[in-house]
């Protein structure tokens, strides 16, 4: 059985995995000489310095279904961790800190101490059975439905109203930075499903970062493909499926517009229409610095943290998400700053530190917000800027350049509302199929949408697979 999977990101690798060990002879075609997509590294800023391309800090690698079946260690992948796994520095010196330990939060948050621990517990310490659920299309039987039905109650709530439900400004900070990470608007019922999801993962696995950089996880996988007897070949584009005329499956790792343009006529109508209207969302504006020694932030804690978040109160970063989302600019956005060298000190060289930032800027703009992520880190560093060595940056067009599923600069493959995430990019127990009987599409564009997982890629090649009804246990794997 002949298999052919477009695009190289961490879900056609992984379908392209789940497919060769169950026995498909399997092709990865590349366009570009990357392969990874998301997942990268390489010296951007001063030579010997590491910086993580996109994908940075990766629970989901470490507890996805997916990843869980991999033996990463034995394929050289090692995982580290920063002392703090994120930081939410505020202006009065203070930072609302999260900790892999739950209760050393909780004490951190002191008056929200008990508020914190009462939502997150639970689902931290299942987060295994969460996740067998979570990674899963929207419609199916869920195997802990108890469980379930407990996050989507909370998942269900905008995440402004969760985080109303905290006395302190620390603790309504932190978890309003989290739930950005979705990128939209944060008053919106469902806009609380991601920051309650990945504050839940920081305290069952951590937010890791891959030793050495992301680049080792994508090549890591590559090998075991290699080794199940699957091939891989770069500067590879395809146009149209009847490049592919002898295949018997296909793994589309693509946007939905750019696997229609690939199926042509060959797709009914309704799927059409469907991919049609598929609607990306707002964009990531990068820069990379090479930084003389740590960032100086002003609050305790800040500089042992793998990930800050810089954006001010609660109320500021909703204000920004809210103006990224309706296509304007903010000159105070809220901003990711990745720290990676704190748990993986083999990144830097001679003193000086890789920093990995970017902020949350409007789908396609040309808007160089350089100086506003400066601002943002000065804001709550001072000195900062007379730290800095030297930068590289990529803006919206620049990552929509580089990788293909980041249209405008839409690091999600999609924007992550409530009707795609029912519908992405259509409706129904079986997502990924594309009307063509043996073409899926497997991107970030279906479920269970972004993040280093590789659990669309691995559920489109069930689907290939076993029909209509995907459980990860459907089919043996060596």
């Amino acid at each position: 059985m002949k298999a052919y999977v477009v695009g190289s990101g961490p879900n056609g690798l992984a379908g392209a995995i789940e497919l060769a060990r169950n026995g498909f002879d399997v092709t990865v075609l590349e366009a570009t000489a990357h392969i990874g997509g998301g997942l990268g590294a390489a010296e951007l800023t001063e030579p010997g310095l590491i910086h993580d391309l996109g994908a940075a800090f990766l629970p989901m690698a470490v507890a996805s279904p997916f990843f869980r079946s991999l033996d990463l260690e034995a394929l050289g992948v090692r995982f580290r961790h920063a002392p703090i796994a994120l930081a939410h520095p505020l202006d009065d010196g203070t930072a609302g800190l999260l900790h892999r330990d739950l209760g050393t939060t909780a004490r951190g948050l002191g008056a929200d101490g008990g508020t914190w621990r009462a939502l997150f517990e639970r689902f931290s310490e299942s987060f295994p059975e969460l996740l067998d659920d979570a990674m899963q299309p929207m419609v199916h039987l869920p195997r802990h439905p108890l469980l379930m039905a407990r996050f989507g109650s909370v998942a269900a709530q905008s995440a402004a109203r969760v985080a109303g439900t905290f006395r302190t400004e620390q603790a309504r900070a932190l978890f309003t930075g989290v739930a950005a990470h979705a990128f939209g608007a944060l008053d919106r019922p469902f806009s609380a499903a991601v920051g309650v999801m990945l504050t839940a993962a920081a305290h069952a696995v951590g937010w890791p970062v891959v030793e050495g950089g992301a680049q080792v996880l994508a090549d890591a996988l590559v090998r075991h493909l290699v080794d199940l007897g699957g091939t891989v070949e770069t500067r590879r584009e395809v146009r149209t499926i009847t490049e592919l005329g002898d295949a018997d499956v296909v793994l589309l790792d693509t946007t939905p517009a750019a696997a229609a343009a690939i199926l042509g006529d060959t797709m009914p109508r309704r799927f059409r229409r469907a991919y049609g209207a598929y609607v990306h969302g707002p964009a990531a504006f990068k820069v990379d610095f090479a930084v003389e020694g740590d960032i100086p932030w002003t609050a305790e804690g800040v500089r042992d943290a793998g990930v800050v978040h810089v954006g001010g109160s609660a109320a500021e970063v909703s204000a920004a998400e809210a103006r990224i989302a309706s296509g304007a600019s903010a000159r105070q956005p809220f901003a990711l700053v990745g720290q990676q060298y704190v748990a993986d000190p083999g990144r830097s060289r001679n003193g000086v530190n890789p920093v990995w930032a970017y902020a949350h800027v409007p789908y396609g703009t040309t808007v160089d917000a350089t100086e506003r992520i400066v601002r943002q880190v000065e804001r709550f560093a001072p000195g900062f800027r007379e730290r800095i060595v030297s930068t590289h940056t990529t803006g919206a067009i620049g990552l929509a350049a580089a990788n293909a599923n980041y249209v405008g600069g839409d690091i999600n493959t999609g924007a992550t509302g409530f009707r795609q995430l029912v519908a992405r990019p259509i409706a129904g127990r079986r997502p990924y199929r594309t009307g063509v009987p043996n073409a899926y599409l497997c991107s970030a564009a279906t479920p269970p949408g972004p993040g280093v997982h590789g659990m669309a890629g691995a559920n489109a090649a069930k689907a290939a697979m076993t029909g209509p009804d995907i459980t990860w246990d459907a089919l043996p794997s060596s």
